[in-house]
């Protein structure tokens, strides 16, 4: 995609704030047909702007009452893909990261409770070859989560 116009970014902007809204209801919006909304919307996606949507699940409705931030130090950073493959395995573990600073990667991880998460840092996390050292935050509350912004004024 050569580059963002303002109706790409009204488009990204309506459809960030509720992704199920019908598309006749962004071209009325926009003052456009619902083809050039369907269009661009299609053109975004296969450029990667758009990169996904869906359904917010409540991870605590599922039963993981535990939001942990992992930091990771690896004996190398070239360990980071083989590291991230390995991760993938375990399912609580929701976002990776490969971070400057004072750890190699920090990743995302929901547990039920703390015997949970004992058991996915001591028996998974920390059993993958290269980690040499985890740290873990937990997270008591969460109060902003939201897409960065977009501005039809920015170019």
């Amino acid at each position: 995609m050569e580059k963002i116009d303002s109706l790409d970014k009204k488009i990204l902007s309506i459809i960030a704030q509720n992704a199920r809204i019908p598309f006749k209801d962004v071209a009325e919006l926009c003052g456009i047909s619902r083809a050039a909304v369907h269009q661009r919307v299609q053109n975004m996606t296969d450029e990667g702007v758009i990169t996904g949507s869906g359904f917010v699940v409540d991870p605590k409705k599922l039963g993981y009452h535990l939001c942990v931030y992992v930091g990771i130090t690896l004996e190398k950073g070239s360990l980071y893909n083989a590291v991230c493959r390995e991760l993938e395995k375990i399912p609580e573990v929701v976002e990776c990261q490969f971070t400057l600073g004072t750890y190699t990667m920090l990743i995302k991880l929901y547990a039920r409770n703390d015997e949970h998460l004992m058991q996915l840092l001591n028996s998974k996390i920390q059993e993958i070859e290269g980690v040499m050292k985890t740290e873990t935050l937990t997270a008591l509350d969460q109060r902003i989560k939201r897409s960065l912004p977009i501005s039809v004024e920015q170019q």
